[in-house]
């Protein structure tokens, strides 16, 4: 039985290069439908061949890009589900914190189709086992989880593109009060 490739560290570095290039050039132009396989080959300084190399066309170059970003996401939160070690709260701030360093590849992916959605997918699932874990009995009448997951993506996305003057600490602080589950 073999081992799995390891991928050239040419390709590792040209792809991470593209990538720069297309989020640079989306900083500049937010409009994602002008972006071209031209335009950021040209930003990195190499010929679209080696575009061609790794992706089929911009589509799928921006699909990987998607992917790879959402898997780091995912794996952040499957992480803090794990982990044992944390309050509700820490665990919502290193989320936070997560988000916070991503932020402008988070703010470019928020234009493009679909990564709303997949986000909240990703933050319904920890919801949902938040849920399933919880120590207390919830109250018959608790907010569905669709609902407390879209208001959830809400904040983020809000706390992303206009308020990131407040700390990861402090949204931490601010949802878990918003959500927390009072006696009756």
């Amino acid at each position: 039985m073999s081992a799995p490739k390891k991928e050239d560290p040419r390709t590792i570095r040209s792809k991470e290069m593209f990538k720069t290039a297309a989020f640079s050039l989306l900083s500049e132009e937010s409009d994602i439908s002008k972006l071209t396989v031209q335009k950021v080959a040209a930003e990195v300084g190499l010929n679209r061949t080696t575009f061609y190399l790794h992706y089929q066309d911009i589509q799928d170059f921006l699909t990987q890009i998607t992917g790879e970003i959402l898997s780091g996401l995912s794996d952040k939160i499957a992480a803090l589900i794990q982990s044992e070690d944390l309050s509700e709260k820490q665990q919502l701030t290193q989320l936070l914190d997560y988000l916070y360093i991503h932020r402008k590849y988070l703010l470019i992916l928020f234009k493009m189709n679909q990564f709303e959605e997949k986000l909240f997918v990703l933050l319904k699932q920890l919801v949902e086992i938040r849920r399933k874990n919880t120590q207390k009995e919830l109250p018959g009448e608790y907010v569905s989880i669709d609902i407390k997951t879209a208001s959830l993506v809400g904040i983020i996305m809000w706390w992303l593109k206009k308020g990131l003057h407040f700390s990861s600490d402090y949204m931490a602080n601010e949802i878990h009060l918003m959500y927390k589950v009072r006696p009756q």
